[in-house]
């Protein structure tokens, strides 16, 4: 209980303590980066009720004002677009109350992007391979700025962040090496691509479900039942000191919508692993949904600013155990993408996925279920990005998805939508063999057997029927285990051999 009140308890005191002092709200402040043209950046913060806050931006020559009235302790300027680049100030005089003066500096315009999830999220460069060099480069990259938002729970939906873990910061050695490895890797990497500064907000907490991190809305239309009014902490199963919420949006309310008014450019996020065990058979509900939800929360909150579809990467479960066993990670990674086993869909319009089961770690010091690979990671998530965010054309951003399958013989002919680099395979595709003529159950382990795939030209692959006769063959499915394939050794890749197909389940029968 104390988890939840001590945070929502100090920000109510805070702000009442402060109702007449002039300040900006917890989330800007020096080096911070704020939205580019052609949208404008929302500034707000606090001041004494009924007087006028004037609001500059002055740097590189120019200066422009804005005026706003305090109402109910509050202050809002949107501005005028701004070209990327910098650095800026932003200043903001009250007059009629304390006649005070504030100011943030070294700020830059550019792109915002919000790293959202669990503990793969959570996960620091500290922690990869290859972690000094990369720590190593920090200063090389002094217009990709850092964020860092405090792990709190709410009840209620606070408007002000109650906790700040790192303020907006210009990226060191030891400030990346507490920092989130994948929200990092795919700021630098993007930075890399468009030479323009990058802000990074990182908001994620280990082990919590995709419920704490959605507001009522989509949990509702889903069928999630409301919470119990008394809140209690699960111990994370991957370090028991650490307790986690498991209450329905008590890090949406403390860690997201006080961030709403913030234009941003779009998301990305890294979760999943723990709904296997919570409210799996919903996910491909709760997750899209969240989605939904977010951005329609982040364009009302910034006044039409961020798009109503901003662009969302997520990255697919990697592995866990390396025995067959029915763990829920297959479901869960098909549920990431509302069952259609690729992204975009027309489900989830504008969203961008990495593909990761072939980035299994099996000596992690952190455990198989973190896997140090996350440059991999961050690099696939910047193809779907450049591609859906940024529309460049001609990049490869999706593994092979089949476009046809048919029966020749004793195989099964599976065509791709793209030329694909395949080795044989003993047993990664599988066949439901059964005479009646349903769908087949996915943890029914009985009725799959093993279908050994040849590769035959460019873009297709046979799969043997494996002793089911044709007319009993109902489903065929890829990939569809925890650990599916040794490490970046899938049997179908994309014709460079970057991107591995994404696992997916076929049905024959309506």
């Amino acid at each position: 209980m104390l988890s939840i009140w001590s945070g929502c308890v100090c920000f109510l005191s805070v702000l009442t303590a402060v109702s007449g002092e002039l300040r900006f709200a917890s989330y800007y402040g020096d080096h911070m980066v704020l939205h580019k043209a052609p949208e404008r950046a929302v500034v707000w913060g606090y001041g004494t009720n009924s007087t006028t806050v004037v609001v500059s931006l002055s740097g590189l020559s120019s200066r422009n004002t804005y005026r706003s009235t305090v109402r109910d302790g509050v202050w809002r300027v949107t501005l005028d677009p701004v070209k990327a680049g910098g650095p800026y100030n932003v200043s903001a005089v009250e007059s009629g109350g304390s006649d005070g003066k504030i100011m943030i500096t070294d700020v830059m315009f550019g792109d915002v992007w919000l790293c959202g999830g669990q503990s793969n999220m959570v996960f620091t460069v500290h922690q990869i391979y290859n972690s000094s060099a990369e720590m190593a480069l920090a200063s090389k990259f002094p217009d990709v700025r850092l964020f860092h938002v405090a792990q709190q729970t709410s009840l209620v939906e606070l408007i002000d962040l109650p906790g700040i873990a790192v303020r907006w910061s210009v990226p060191t050695p030891q400030l990346l090496s507490e920092y989130s490895a994948v929200c990092w890797l795919f700021g630098r990497y993007l930075y890399q691509t468009l030479q323009y500064p990058i802000g990074l907000v990182e908001s994620c907490w280990g082990g919590t479900p995709v419920e704490v991190w959605s507001s009522s809305r989509p949990l509702q239309k889903c069928g999630i039942p409301q919470a119990p009014e008394s809140y209690v902490d699960f111990m994370n199963p991957y370090d028991e000191d650490e307790p986690i919420p498991h209450q329905n949006s008590v890090a949406w309310n403390a860690m997201i919508h006080p961030l709403l008014n913030m234009t941003i450019t779009g998301a990305i996020w890294y979760q999943g692993e723990n709904n296997r065990y919570y409210n799996r058979d919903k996910y491909n509900c709760t997750f899209p949904g969240m989605i939904d939800d977010w951005r329609m929360a982040f364009h009302q909150g910034s006044g039409g600013q961020t798009a109503p579809d901003f662009p969302f990467g997520f990255v697919q479960l990697c592995t866990y155990d390396q025995g067959n066993v029915l763990d829920g990670f297959p479901e869960i990674r098909w549920h990431q993408t509302a069952d259609f086993g690729y992204v975009p869909n027309k489900r989830m319009k504008r969203t961008f996925m990495a593909v990761a089961l072939d980035l299994n770690d099996a000596a992690s010091p952190w455990g198989t279920i973190h896997p140090r690979f996350k440059q991999d990671v961050a690099y696939r998530l910047t193809l779907g990005a450049r591609t859906i965010a940024y529309g460049e054309k001609g990049i490869s951003y999706q593994g092979p998805f089949p476009s046809s399958v048919h029966v020749n013989g004793t195989y099964l002919i599976l065509t791709y939508d793209q030329n694909v680099f395949a080795t044989p395979a003993k047993d990664t595709f599988e066949v439901c063999c059964t005479m009646e003529k349903v769908q087949c159950n996915s943890e029914d382990s009985w009725i799959w057997i093993s279908a050994p795939m040849v590769p035959q030209n460019t873009s297709t692959v046979a799969v043997s029927l494996g002793g089911c006769a044709a007319e009993h063959v109902a489903s065929l499915r890829y990939a569809w285990k925890d650990w599916p394939c040794g490490f970046k050794a899938c049997p179908v890749y994309s014709a460079d051999r970057v991107l591995p197909a994404p696992p997916f389940v076929l049905h024959r029968w309506p």
